[in-house]
């Protein structure tokens, strides 16, 4: 049934493609524009050097600076810790990216790699405050209650993500490992620089596909509506935080919107961390609900500061 249903959707989409071709020329503009312009620049440098420390000793240096800290509060192994890292300060996809390497190098437990997954793969800090808040929403007094929101809900959500995982038995692989390389080279540059592309290229097609689809629903009769748009903004989240910020609501009620989908980062980025996770064998379906968890605790958080202040 899976396989009939994905055939047919697949036909009828290249049918609609085909009737309205104005729209998809200017959604895959519109979403190869985002992606040149922005994801790009920001994104493929970080991917170069996050590729160039895991193939080589650099990890160990770092997971021993921060693994007294985030070891004990996380209760993750040395390798662990630099996944966090690169999931909180580099942004989607990358937490998912690191944890599905460290997986397939067998330099965590898949248990481990579960347990990362379900909060350490999040919206960057560079994109929520600079476009979220200063762009979107034009009110930078925001920016440090912003950050401290989607920094926190993930943390205090670990915790009861963790006894989904066993507890402390995801540190089973609790020493850490050197890679196969070991040192820098000119060999293991090439190689970081292929893999970053690859997966750069992968992020900018799956924009472009939801940039696609975005402009062929909104002109649906129903996409107009409060809750089309509700709807269509969770499917991409640069787009969706710009439509959360036109709608006919209050302050209190489109920033509250704006910090869940933020939280979530949308089906796009949902898309973008399914295609790292190949050959890992860690799953997309309970990540999508653990990250749904934590947009509704990061709507009730921004709800809650609005209120106080």
């Amino acid at each position: 049934m899976k396989r009939y249903f994905f055939a047919i959707f697949t036909i009828f989409l290249f049918l609609i493609m085909l009737i309205f071709p104005e729209e998809v020329f200017q959604g895959a503009s519109r979403g190869l524009l985002l992606w040149f312009d922005t994801v790009l620049p920001t994104l493929l440098p970080f991917l170069i050097i996050v590729n160039v420390m895991l193939r080589t000793n650099l990890i160990i240096h770092i997971s021993r600076i921060f693994y007294p800290v985030l070891g004990r509060f996380l209760q993750i192994s040395p390798n662990g810790c630099f996944a966090v890292l690169a999931g909180f300060l580099c942004g989607y996809p990358m937490g998912a990216k690191v944890t599905a390497d460290l997986v397939r190098d067998n330099r965590i437990s898949p248990e481990e790699g579960a347990y990362l997954l379900s909060f350490c793969n999040n919206t960057s800090p560079g994109f929520t405050a600079g476009y979220v808040v200063c762009r979107t929403l034009g009110d930078p007094s925001l920016v440090f209650c912003s950050l401290s929101i989607l920094f926190l809900v993930p943390l205090l959500l670990s915790f009861g993500f963790r006894k989904l995982y066993n507890g402390r038995c995801i540190q089973r692989n609790s020493t850490i490992r050197s890679s196969k390389s070991g040192r820098l080279s000119l060999d293991v540059l090439d190689l970081s620089i292929m893999d970053g592309f690859e997966t750069i290229t992968k992020i900018g097609g799956y924009i472009i596909v939801f940039s696609v689809l975005t402009e062929l629903l909104l002109h649906l009769p129903c996409s107009r509506t409060l809750l089309g748009m509700l709807l269509l903004s969770f499917l991409e989240i640069t787009n969706g935080t710009k439509m959360l910020e036109s709608l006919p609501c209050s302050f209190q009620t489109r920033y509250t919107l704006i910090m869940g989908l933020c939280a979530f980062g949308g089906f796009c980025a949902s898309a973008q961390t399914n295609s790292m996770l190949s050959g890992s064998g860690l799953r997309i379906g309970p990540y999508i609900t653990e990250k749904l968890a934590a947009a509704a605790a990061a709507s009730l958080l921004a709800f809650l500061y609005i209120q106080i202040t």
